[in-house]
């Protein structure tokens, strides 16, 4: 027999931790070779933790809702081979979910409700993501935690740091009961915006609803943008005739070829990857003063799931795919994000987004940048319309195809000129269709 340590695998680059959501085995179960064990949550997408081994589940080392960082041992798996494989920790070194410092807060101080500025790491200092989590849960606003002298590199606040100014803010005065109020400190400025949250009051015959734990993210995650990027719009009006005859005419025989479908989706994604490298300045972060400019061009294409909310899959290396490469990767994402089988690979690195608020029957919209871009452009519905049409032989009024596509962009570093000329760029791709072009 041996024991085998079940770790938290690497979820991206930008992922350090995730929350424990669920255990989907109980302690003496048997478990096969990549049967999930456990479900995670990230603040970009819900995933199930497999087994790399078969066995029997003899420990669980986190409860529900614990945060696990990566690389930790989540369960202690008992297989029957006789194989080296990671030594089971003995008690003294399993990990300690709850630190002794936090038990005493938990114990000495009253919970109290409060409201506070969503913490983000400025032009100063840089937090960890499990720093923000004790902040949060602890109720440190972000004027709070800047204050605190950090001993990890270059000044960092480390875990440590938090829990010892926590430990000293209560042995120094009680808790006070203090009206709720907000302050937005924007994530570009060290310099806080104060603002006060009216109270909202719930009378006898309303209902309340408690947030889901990704409209919360998503909540949050909308907020921080809006603080961080000076959002500015451009709106075009594209003739897609051709294509929507083109469409018509091949996608019984692309059905047949390739068992898929092939939607306007992958047509529009690849007009976007063709004006990214016309324009690539748009193909950008920021970051304090500096500008970011990516090497690939990664789009993401945001996707509704059944409970309302959306999620960003990303198409790697877009400009590098063709058609018919393009349409399969819009369909597997597609149809992984409506069966929650995203995997946190899918929705990493993306550079610039592109949303189809059409699906809902608006006509435009003006979307919020995902950050860390610097712009997103929405698909309006495609709709049947008079227009004008001009020929040689002079104008005249036909029956057209036609849409509305509207570009949100950070006015930060994009200025007009470049927001109009990349959504010029787009319009001129799509109203160039060829339509002999074979697949």
């Amino acid at each position: 027999m041996a024991k085998f340590e079940l770790k938290l695998p690497k979820m991206g680059e930008s992922v350090a931790e995730a929350t424990l959501t669920a255990w989907l085995k109980d302690v003496g179960e048997k478990i096969e070779a990549d049967e999930a064990v456990l479900e995670i949550a990230t603040d970009k997408v819900d995933s199930e933790v497999p087994s790399e081994v078969e066995g029997i589940l003899i420990q669980k080392l986190f409860e529900v809702d614990a945060i696990v960082e990566v690389g930790q041992t989540i369960a202690i798996i008992e297989t029957e081979t006789d194989a080296p494989v990671s030594a089971a920790p003995t008690p003294e070194t399993v990990v300690d979910t709850e630190p002794e410092a936090v038990v005493q807060l938990e114990s000495s101080i009253a919970k109290v409700q409060e409201t506070v500025s969503p913490i983000s790491s400025n032009d100063a200092r840089f937090y960890s993501p499990l720093v923000k989590n004790i902040a949060k849960k602890e109720g440190v606003s972000q004027s709070e935690l800047d204050a605190i002298k950090g001993s990890g590199k270059e000044g960092r606040v480390t875990k440590n740091d938090i829990l010892s100014y926590l430990t000293n803010k209560s042995q120094a005065a009680p808790v006070e009961v203090k009206a709720p109020s907000v302050s937005i400190a924007p994530s570009v400025s060290s310099t806080p915006s104060p603002s006060t949250a009216s109270p909202v009051v719930s009378r006898g015959e309303d209902e309340i609803i408690e947030m889901s734990r990704m409209g919360k993210l998503v909540s949050k995650h909308m907020t921080d943008s809006i603080q961080t990027s000076a959002h500015v719009q451009s709106f075009i009006e594209v003739d897609v005739t051709k294509i929507w005859n083109w469409r018509l005419g091949i996608k019984d025989t692309f059905k047949a070829r390739e068992g898929q479908n092939i939607t306007f989706t992958p047509i529009f994604l690849e007009a976007v990857a063709h004006a990214l490298t016309v324009h690539p300045m748009l193909n950008i972060s920021v970051q304090d003063a500096k500008i970011i400019k990516r090497k690939n061009i990664n789009i993401g294409m945001a996707a509704a799931l059944e409970d309302g909310n959306l999620i960003v899959p990303v198409i790697k290396n877009a400009d590098q795919l063709n058609l018919i490469g393009m349409t399969k990767r819009v369909n597997d994402l597609a149809l992984r994000a409506r069966t929650n089988q995203l995997k946190p690979d899918d929705i990493q690195d993306g550079t610039y987004t592109v949303t189809n608020v059409g699906g809902f029957g608006s006509i435009m919209g003006t979307p919020i940048i995902n950050q860390p871009q610097v712009g997103i452009l929405a698909l309006g519905a495609i709709r049947k319309v008079p227009a004008v049409i001009e020929t040689s032989e002079g104008d005249f009024i036909g029956i057209r195809q036609r849409m509305f596509l509207s570009h949100s962009y950070d006015h930060r570093v994009v200025n007009g000129a470049l927001g109009g000329q990349f959504l010029k760029t787009v319009k001129e791709y799509l109203e160039a269709w060829d339509e002999n072009r074979t697949l």
